[in-house]
């Protein structure tokens, strides 16, 4: 059966066999970082693809249809036009910072990739501190994004960015505390034991009520916190033309349109690791015989099936609401989902002390 710890382990055992440890390790991580960026590539092309399709099933139309089969190779032919425009820079931008910006929002994007388990044993880093890691390194994107606003010397670029910055602060707390209530169920911090705490259940089922309420609470502040309609206040094309990117163009413009498939492609692979079991396949009790047909799909396979599933729930949202106001999006935060964050959080710890979830 198709296994991505399989090839892991046999390339390891090669490159050991060929090269010193030393050598072995550093061509590993060289590796690594050629995988993570074909990854982000292949993630634009086809979420941008994606996108576009779930838009036009719901509003009952084609979407593209003309480039390649279906439509397949439209985001190729838009990657095409974006590689070849040209870029250009204001003239009285900081030209340093409006330049290193999206870089620094796709660094992050990178970094994030490594504690998230894509496969049974298939991740670049279990580090023991994995949520920890991940809310950390996940709110140094608002600092590109503030970069970007405030380098481009553009009152609507930089209103959009401060936009962006109040958002992503305010979202980050309910979002971590949805989190903090997986932690508190498991017991640890590390992906992999909240992965292996699941092998009887997945965390949506066995948590009861505040799990529910807990994944809820993290897909709206994720959607929030990637500035995803309907809280796409940082860039809302009726009041800010672009938002912080209004003067980026050509490739500058496409890294900061790819960070933001990218951050939702990572923000809805933990929701599915900390609330669908990651790679776990789907047990019930002692349904023996369903489990065991169960265990035949990959886990890869399992992953990216509830990765991308969420993913359509967030592209869901963006074509069934409408966008809120700058003071609705932060009396939503403050005055409903962090009282419920807090309470949910404060419930969640009596059911672990008290051992009634499953």
């Amino acid at each position: 059966m198709f296994s991505l710890e399989g090839i892991t382990t046999n390339v390891q055992d090669w490159l050991l066999m060929k090269f010193n440890p030393t050598m072995a390790l550093t061509i590993e991580c060289v590796i690594v970082i050629l995988l993570s960026i074909s990854l982000f590539a292949l993630l634009g092309l086809v979420l941008v693809l994606m996108e576009r399709k779930v838009a036009a099933h719901i509003q009952i139309r084609l979407g593209p249809n003309r480039v390649g089969p279906g439509g397949m190779f439209q985001t190729v032919a838009d990657t095409l036009k974006l590689i070849m425009k040209e870029g250009l820079v204001p003239d009285k931008a900081d030209k340093f910072l409006f330049n290193l910006a999206p870089f620094v929002v796709m660094m992050v994007g990178m970094l994030l990739l490594a504690p998230i388990a894509f496969a049974k044993n298939f991740q670049i880093w279990d580090i023991n501190i994995g949520v920890l890691y991940i809310s950390s390194v996940s709110s140094l994107s608002v600092i590109g994004i503030l970069m970007a606003g405030w380098a481009s010397n553009n009152k609507y670029s930089l209103l959009g960015a401060m936009r962006s910055g109040a958002q992503i602060v305010s979202y980050e707390l309910s979002a971590g505390f949805a989190v903090l209530t997986i932690v508190v169920l498991t017991g640890s911090l590390q992906l992999s034991e909240i992965v292996n705490a699941q092998q009887n259940g997945w965390w949506i089922f066995k948590g009861h009520i505040p799990a529910v309420i807990a994944f809820v609470l993290y897909i709206i502040a994720v959607t929030a916190e990637t500035n995803r309609a309907p809280f796409d206040l940082a860039e809302a094309e009726s009041e800010l033309t672009a938002g912080f990117h209004t003067e980026y163009s050509g490739m500058r413009f496409a890294l900061f349109f790819l960070a933001e498939y990218i951050n939702i492609f990572i923000v809805c692979a933990i929701g599915a690791t900390l609330f669908f079991g990651g790679w776990m396949p789907l047990h019930i009790g002692n349904w023996e015989a369903f489990n065991h047909i169960m265990d035949y799909i990959p886990s890869s396979v399992w992953f990216m099936g509830k990765t991308f599933f969420l993913i359509f729930l967030i592209m869901w949202f963006r074509w069934t609401f409408p966008r809120l106001r700058v003071d609705q999006l932060l009396n939503l935060e403050w005055k409903y989902l962090l009282p419920i964050s807090l309470f949910n959080l404060l419930l969640v710890a009596v059911i672990a002390i008290l051992g009634w979830h499953f």
